[in-house]
C-alpha cells in the first residue's frame, strides 16, 4: 500500500462522511412529525459521521497503510448501515406505511450514494487506485443519474411561482437524462467502446454539461442564503448538490489525466 492508496482513502472519507451525515439531517427532517422512530433512527447516524470526521483528523500522508486500511473498514461499516436504513425507509415509502416529505427517488438517490461510499471504501482496500477505461464509464453513468436528480428535487422544491427558475431546473433534468441514456448505451457498447478518442469526447460532453449546472447550483445556493427566492430548499441542501457538482468535476479531471498519462 502507498501514500496514494492513503491520500484518496482520506479523501473519499472526508467527502462522502459529511454528505452521510447531511442525508440523515435531511431524511429526518422530511418525516411526518409522528414518524418519531425512524426520525430517531436517521439522527442516530448523525453522530456517527461526526465521529468519523474527527477520526480522520488523525490520520496524514504519512499515516500507517495498516491503519488507513482498518479507518477504511470501519467507516465500510458505517456506510453499508446507513445504505440498509435507506433501503429501509424506501420500501415502507414505497409500500405507502409511511407518507412523509421524502420523495421516494430522494430515498433511492442517497442510498445509491451510500452504495457508491462503501464500494469505493472496498475498491481502495483491495488495492484498486488507477481508473481503467470501464471505471470512467460506469462512474461518468452513476454521478449523470446523480445530477439529473438534483435538478429534479430543485425543480420540485422551489415555489412554482418561480416559473423561470423551475424551467431551467427542468431544462437540466431533461439534459442529464439524455447524457445518462448517452452513457448507458456507451457501457452496453464495452469493451469495444473504451477508446480514448470516444472517452475523451464522452468526458468533454459531461464536462460542459455539468459546469452549466454547477454553476446554476451556485447561483441558486446564494439566491437562498440570501433569501432572494422562494423555495422550499434548505440553504444546506443547496451547498450539498453544489458540493457533489464540484465533485464530479474533480472526478472528471482525474479521469481525464489518466487518459493522458496511459494508464
Amino acid at each position: 500500500m502507498s501514500n496514494s492508496f492513503v491520500m484518496r482513502s482520506i479523501d473519499e472519507i472526508r467527502f462522502w462522511s459529511r454528505i452521510m451525515k447531511e442525508h440523515a439531517l435531511f431524511l429526518s427532517l422530511g418525516f411526518n412529525a409522528d414518524d418519531k422512530q425512524l426520525i430517531q433512527e436517521a439522527k442516530q447516524f448523525i453522530p456517527v459521521f461526526e465521529q468519523i470526521e474527527e477520526q480522520l483528523s488523525q490520520y496524514s500522508q504519512n499515516s500507517d497503510p495498516q491503519q488507513i486500511i482498518n479507518f477504511n473498514n470501519q467507516v465500510y461499516q458505517s456506510a453499508v448501515s446507513i445504505w440498509a436504513y435507506n433501503r429501509k425507509v424506501l420500501g415502507l415509502t414505497l409500500s405507502c406505511k409511511v407518507v412523509s416529505n421524502n420523495y421516494a427517488l430522494l430515498i433511492d438517490h442517497t442510498s445509491r450514494e451510500a452504495a457508491y461510499f462503501a464500494n469505493r471504501l472496498k475498491e481502495l482496500n483491495e488495492g484498486k487506485l488507477r481508473p481503467l477505461p470501464e471505471a470512467i464509464i460506469k462512474e461518468n453513468v452513476f454521478f449523470l443519474k446523480i445530477m439529473a436528480d438534483h435538478a429534479k428535487f430543485i425543480g420540485h422544491l422551489l415555489d412554482p411561482s418561480e416559473r423561470k427558475l423551475v424551467d431551467q431546473a427542468r431544462e437540466f433534468s431533461h439534459d442529464f437524462d439524455q447524457l445518462v441514456f448517452q452513457a448507458i448505451d456507451l457501457d452496453s457498447m464495452r469493451p469495444q467502446s473504451e477508446t480514448k478518442p470516444l472517452l475523451n469526447q464522452f468526458l468533454d460532453q459531461n464536462r460542459v454539461s455539468v459546469v452549466s449546472l454547477r454553476d446554476f447550483k451556485k447561483a441558486a445556493t446564494e439566491l437562498i442564503e440570501a433569501c432572494r427566492i422562494k423555495s422550499n430548499i434548505h440553504p444546506l441542501l443547496a451547498d450539498h448538490v453544489f458540493r457533489e457538482a464540484e465533485r464530479f468535476l474533480h472526478i472528471i479531471d482525474m479521469f481525464e489525466d489518466s487518459l493522458t498519462s496511459g494508464s
